[in-house]
């Protein structure tokens, strides 16, 4: 499982965690790697794990853009936990570009890229009991794992820059015609 974002309360990282311990109590061979830094003020996520005895934790610190399709692509599954404030989210994106289907808290940003049980599963925000049924639903089904990887990476091709800089380029002469 791959958590990449900002470790901050807002991304849900905690949830995530809490969802782990049953998914690390069921899957001997299981990891979460957990990409991304924090602040001084915010959680310590690594004394948050310590605590609830998670032994398959990698916390990898911040990784370049170069590196990062690597991780996307060894994951099984993808998880954006966030609670509240994501716009257009470009994580969901990436996962999806590699075929890695996403287990996502059901906030709008995050609803405007991803369907539900197409590209990969929308959950209630806040809840580790959703995270884990939803994550342990497609750790336990690789077809259905490859199925939504498939279709979300067909749909990440449209979120291109190719075809979106052609869709801005069209708005663009569309206002410039209207105007005339």
């Amino acid at each position: 499982i791959l958590f990449v974002g900002r470790l901050e309360k807002r991304k849900g990282l905690d949830y995530l965690l809490q969802a782990f311990k049953e998914i690390e109590n069921k899957f001997s061979k299981v990891r979460l790697l957990v990409v991304g830094t924090g602040t001084k003020r915010g959680p310590n996520y690594k004394e948050i794990a310590n605590n609830l005895g998670l032994k398959n934790v990698v916390f990898c610190g911040h990784v370049s853009s170069e590196e990062l399709p690597r991780y996307y692509c060894t994951a099984d599954v993808f998880c954006a936990p966030a609670t509240h404030g994501e716009s257009f989210c470009i994580v969901l994106l990436e996962a999806m570009a590699t075929a890695t289907p996403v287990v996502a808290s059901n906030i709008p940003g995050y609803a405007s890229v991803l369907s539900h049980d197409d590209e990969g599963i929308l959950v209630e925000p806040q809840n580790a009991k959703a995270l884990e049924k939803a994550l342990l639903k497609l750790l336990k089904d690789k077809p259905l794992r490859n199925k939504m990887g498939t279709i979300g990476k067909n749909k990440a091709i449209f979120y291109s820059w190719e075809n979106i800089s052609h869709q801005i380029l069209d708005y663009y002469q569309q206002i410039l015609t209207a105007r005339q």
